[in-house]
């Protein structure tokens, strides 16, 4: 089951097209995930649709967004830190969100790419140990980090969460992806990445290398606070960022950014610098 939103309605995407959800079931999306898995067994009606017309998957936007540091050894490694004994976090805030296919305005700095899987909450959950961490997982969708770099390394400490926030600077999508159609189509727990940059691969791994795998994130987090249902955890980049690169390279003006995820999805952006 594929779910998104598409200009302003909640849908299910299928290889046919788009279908309405019905109004009942979309108002409280994941108090009704069970029901809306039933019903998108024998939905009907599906119309082709413009994926420029996608937007943020996930009614309503999510109270907290979690993000993880360093979860993949070569990208700890090219960023010449040691590997963590525990996850290291931040947070983005909710108003950087943006849809899978659209265009972001940079800001000044240095902005870089940092593709991830990102999982979606789908009830309240706390202190969940890690053989259960799967549980309160309702989807699986792809996520950008994007980063901006001056910003970010300038403090001390640094300032992750504000350099991480601009507006579009959350790009999600194209749907929320249930387990079971992620399942059907392979391992849910190691899945392929891929981030091109104006057509060359930039950053290609597979989420089975992650130093701490979804239920373990899970798991940690719910041990400080609690997941709520529509909360996002970016769960870490793999290598090939731009600002470790010799030389160093940012995106710009024009630059078309794709974002893939296995049986998960794709995402394109563009970006533009606007006058200040």
């Amino acid at each position: 089951m594929r779910i998104a939103q598409l200009a302003g309605r909640t849908v299910l995407l299928t290889g046919e097209g788009a279908i309405p959800v019905p109004a009942e079931l979309a108002t409280d999306l994941f108090a009704h995930w069970g029901d809306v898995r039933e019903w998108s067994r024998s939905a009907t009606g599906a119309r082709p649709y413009d994926p420029a017309d996608l937007q943020a998957p996930g009614l309503p936007a999510p109270r907290q967004i979690f993000a993880v540091a360093l979860n993949y050894r070569p990208h700890t490694a090219e960023a010449g830190y040691e590997e963590p004994s525990a996850p290291l976090v931040f947070t983005k805030f909710p108003t950087c969100l943006t849809g899978p296919n659209t265009t972001v305005d940079l800001p000044p700095g240095n902005v870089d790419w940092e593709l991830e899987l990102v999982a979606v909450i789908g009830s309240e959950a706390h202190k969940v140990p890690v053989e259960k961490g799967w549980d309160p997982v309702v989807a699986l969708t792809v996520g950008q980090d994007l980063s901006e770099r001056i910003a970010q390394l300038a403090g001390r400490p640094a300032q992750f969460s504000l350099a991480k926030s601009h507006p579009g600077f959350g790009p999600v999508g194209p749907a929320l992806v249930s387990l079971d159609e992620i399942d059907a189509a392979g391992h849910r727990d190691d899945l392929e990445l891929t981030c091109e940059l104006n057509g060359e691969v930039v950053q290609h791994d597979r989420t089975g290398n992650m130093i701490f795998p979804i239920p373990q994130l899970v798991s940690y987090l719910s041990e400080f606070c609690t997941l709520l249902p529509g909360d996002l955890i970016f769960t870490g980049t793999p290598a090939g960022v731009g600002n470790r690169r010799t030389p160093q390279r940012f995106l710009a003006p024009d630059d078309e950014l794709v974002s893939r995820i296995g049986s998960v999805g794709e995402m394109r952006h563009r970006f533009r610098r606007t006058a200040p």
